[in-house]
């Protein structure tokens, strides 16, 4: 199965449909899908290095316009905003989050850099706080772009000198991956 994950991936990021593909992942995760499109915007950095810079910054648009969605669930749907928090397994996440937004202002924003802390976490709490929509977007732009245009730099100077290992690892690589997602869900269950 994660041969035939990795293999599809690899097809999409080297098509004519992936710049939209991933520009509709990158908005889908930032107000409710789990995936992070950093899974997506790796291989097609891979794949199409010279267009490794536009898909960066299709992925930070893609993923500020969704969160700008997650804000309005927040802000204007509070039962869907609650039931998108409870399914992701963070019913009444807001209150920290909120709280925090009354301590530390628009640096709360700036979580959406740490992968731990999913990106829709905050931007359903940002909405749910009645947070000043245009500070939102301007420090979601700022910790979007930095955080696909740092992936893209990263994967664009070691990630074709792994692909071989990669390929030929595939199924540690996917456990190792898996792994590390775990723990990252584990630590931010304990966080919270």
């Amino acid at each position: 199965m994660l041969r035939g994950l990795y293999d599809w991936m690899m097809r999409l990021a080297a098509s004519p449909r992936a710049t939209p593909a991933l520009f509709l992942f990158a908005f889908a995760e930032s107000s409710f899908f789990p995936i992070p499109p950093d899974t997506m915007l790796a291989p097609m950095v891979i794949a199409r290095a010279d267009r490794a810079w536009l898909n960066a910054a299709v992925c930070a648009t893609g993923s500020v316009l969704g969160g700008m969605l997650g804000y309005y669930f927040g802000f204007a749907l509070e039962p869907v905003a609650h039931w998108i928090l409870s399914v992701f397994g963070h019913p009444n996440a807001e209150i920290p989050i909120q709280a925090a937004f009354g301590k530390y202002g628009v640096a709360v924003i700036l979580l959406g850099l740490v992968p731990v802390i999913p990106y829709k976490l905050i931007t359903i709490s940002t909405g749910l706080a009645h947070f000043t929509v245009w500070k939102f977007v301007a420090a979601s732009c700022v910790t979007r772009g930095t955080r696909f245009f740092a992936v893209t730099a990263i994967v664009r100077k070691w990630g074709p000198g792994l692909l071989p290992i990669i390929e030929k690892r595939l199924a540690l690589a996917g456990g190792i991956v898996l792994a590390l997602a775990l723990a990252l869900l584990l630590a931010s269950r304990l966080i919270h």
